[in-house]
């Protein structure tokens, strides 16, 4: 009996350790529902929603700060807000062309990121921890945000969601 019982623990010890590798996506909310979006985070197996706005409050319903935790938390996604990766919103104010888009996350890129040394970091740890971390705001494509300028920084290809 007690071989079995050895050859057993050693199968769970050896089971017990998957070999996770981390990834990242990104994801904006515009013209989505909660539901639409946590299934697509759900989809690409997110374990980890980081959600890079400066401001987490949203007029359009399920995107709130803590609406948008609780309904992570019920599909078993964990929620953290960086809002020191956000950009201000009084820079987001009265971009009239894509120039001028451009101009912002250039700067951001240049001025801001380097100066945000612990959050990427954290977002490397998880990563390397072997979470699926998905950056969210809301631009929908990831062009028009600046999540596609944390995702340069951290080296990472971003699965586009």
């Amino acid at each position: 009996g007690r071989a079995a019982v050895g050859v057993g623990e050693a199968a769970a010890v050896r089971y017990a350790e998957p070999m996770t590798v981390g990834a990242l996506f990104s994801i904006g909310y515009e013209g989505r529902t909660q539901d639409e979006y946590l299934a697509l985070l759900r989809e690409a197996g997110v374990t980890l929603l980081a959600d890079v706005r400066r401001n987490p409050i949203s007029r359009k319903k399920g995107f709130s700060k803590s609406t948008l935790a609780q309904g992570c938390v019920a599909v078993g996604i964990r929620y953290e807000h960086l809002p020191e990766l956000g950009i201000a919103s009084e820079k987001r104010k009265n971009l009239a062309t894509q120039a001028e888009v451009d101009a912002l996350f250039a700067e951001y890129e240049r001025d801001w990121l380097p100066t945000q040394g612990p959050a990427l970091a954290k977002l490397r740890a998880w990563l390397d921890a072997g979470e699926r971390v998905a950056l969210t705001c809301f631009e929908r494509a990831p062009s028009d945000c600046h999540r596609h300028c944390v995702a340069e920084a951290l080296g990472v290809g971003a699965q586009h969601l």
